[in-house]
């Protein structure tokens, strides 16, 4: 919270920017794997993968891969791999896992397909990956020529969730509709349109 309330502090100090509280949503690097090699294995951790003595097969986005916060903080776990990890397109990540090119992925908590299939999040027990929180951004001018737009943007605080977030995008993502439909029922649902 004290990095939140420095940066709150900051953006209205440098750039007159209000930045309004978390939505709700953290959308940390997970890593996934498929359902049943979760049970056959035994595994909900990634502590637990680490001891796995065949190894794995990692795919990931070449963001993960190049940040601090991504790979080089998977690599404190000592997973063993068995190829060397691949990086590819994020669009085609989760059908390598489906296809078994690959027996794990570093994905988005909040990915649309985590939500359409029997895939399994490895819990970061160590805590190696860091928090992501959505926020709205909103101008000092803009606040002051619209003065209801702070409480309408204050109301979507806590009502997304990243389960939420899932459905959304995988309304999106996995079936295809259109973004604006989507967001416009989920507004309707809430009950702030």
């Amino acid at each position: 919270m004290q990095v939140f309330e420095r940066t709150r502090l900051e953006l209205a100090r440098r750039s007159q920017i209000d930045l309004l509280d978390p939505l709700g949503v953290d959308n940390f690097f997970v890593i996934v794997i498929r359902g049943e090699d979760a049970r056959k294995r035994g595994i909900s951790t990634l502590s637990e993968a680490a001891q796995q003595k065949d190894g794995w097969k990692l795919g990931m986005g070449y963001e993960f891969e190049q940040r601090i916060d991504g790979m080089a903080a998977l690599n404190k776990y000592h997973l063993p791999f068995r190829a060397a990890p691949r990086s590819m397109d994020l669009g085609l990540l989760y059908k390598a896992l489906e296809e078994g090119q690959v027996t794990m992925i570093a994905a988005n908590a909040t990915d649309g397909p985590l939500s359409a299939h029997d895939w399994t999040i490895l819990r970061d027990d160590q805590k190696v990956f860091g928090a992501y929180q959505a926020c709205a951004m909103v101008r000092h001018d803009a606040l002051a020529d619209e003065p209801r737009l702070k409480p309408a943007l204050a109301e979507l605080s806590g009502k997304l969730t990243n389960d939420t977030m899932r459905k959304l995008n995988a309304a999106v993502d996995v079936d295809h509709r259109q973004p604006a439909q989507v967001a416009a029922e989920f507004l309707a649902q809430a009950g702030l349109k």
